[in-house]
């Protein structure tokens, strides 16, 4: 089974989401961020479940879908993921920091 392993960069993303929506419902706020770590728990299991990232087309980097958001990660062995990302599927990647140098051409 996989260890899930969060960056900082994808829970300040979070962060930021959980501010935006809590400025109409707070407990909207709370149940979006609930869905987004309970989203990522199967990747313990299953790593390989998303579907590789359109942008970058690399294997390794995927991608789950939660509501409007993509939920991105890096596979780095059946025994580690790492989560890097939680982006509005409206923008696009090549603006997400975390990105940037990955999808510079």
């Amino acid at each position: 089974m996989a260890e899930i392993i969060w960056a900082p960069s994808a829970l300040r993303d979070i962060k930021s989401i959980a501010e935006y929506i809590a400025n109409d419902s707070v407990q909207a706020a709370s149940n979006m961020v609930a869905l987004f770590f309970e989203s990522v728990k199967i990747l313990q299991r299953y790593p390989l479940i998303g579907k590789p990232v359109p942008e970058i087309k690399v294997n390794y980097l995927r991608e789950i879908l939660v509501s409007r958001y993509r939920i991105i990660y890096e596979i780095i062995s059946q025994d580690e993921v790492h989560i890097l990302s939680v982006h509005h599927q409206s923008r696009l990647l090549k603006n997400n920091p975390t990105f940037k140098k990955r999808l510079r051409k």
